[in-house]
């Protein structure tokens, strides 16, 4: 019981600063999300030695953002679809898998590549050849949690509910990230 009164305080604090600032502590919440799904991607990929650049650029992404653009993305459909339709969920769900799952995911790889001090041709190149296949396994896989975030989760708390599926989203973009540098790396060795 002495372990439970510390998380339920730091649970507590952690409530109050989503109320009262929500893009600051989703961007910060998506910051350790993504840093973390990264480091832990290297380590399930048996990387001895961390690369900091990868780390560092999903952090930096996640906080510039993984907080900022769901929090206005879900807000916005929210109010777009106030009123009561008799397909609401299905419209906010269609609105997250057509709108904002693509442009999302060509921001992230585009971004992502230039945090890691690649250049824009370099960042190009990754979205053109990893935009689609990524894209498709999002639709293929995310679709079910989506639809239970817009179904059962408060919109308080959706982009945090989504950050933390998102969490084993990102693993496996960096493994699809590392499997594309080291194959560039490679046939540029040759």
């Amino acid at each position: 019981m002495s372990l439970s009164k510390p998380l339920f305080s730091l649970f507590g604090t952690y409530l109050e600063q989503l109320f009262n600032h929500p893009v600051r502590t989703k961007s910060i919440t998506a910051c350790i999300l993504a840093t973390s799904a990264n480091v832990t991607s290297q380590r399930l990929a048996g990387a001895k030695k961390l690369n900091q650049n990868s780390a560092f650029a999903y952090g930096l992404f996640g906080l510039l953002f993984g907080g900022s653009v769901p929090h206005y993305f879900y807000q916005t459909v929210e109010r777009l679809f106030s009123h009561d339709l008799r397909f609401r969920k299905f419209f906010l769900f269609l609105s997250e898998r057509l709108v904002y799952a693509p442009i999302y995911q060509a921001l992230s790889l585009y971004f992502l590549t230039l945090f890691e001090g690649n250049s824009h041709g370099t960042a190009v190149k990754s979205v053109e050849k990893l935009y689609l296949p990524l894209l498709k396994a999002n639709w293929q896989y995310l679709s079910l949690f989506v639809y239970l975030n817009f179904a059962y989760v408060p919109p308080m708390f959706r982009s945090i509910s989504m950050a933390i599926i998102s969490f084993i989203w990102v693993v496996y973009i960096a493994k699809k990230r590392r499997r594309f540098a080291n194959k560039q790396a490679a046939d540029k060795s040759k």
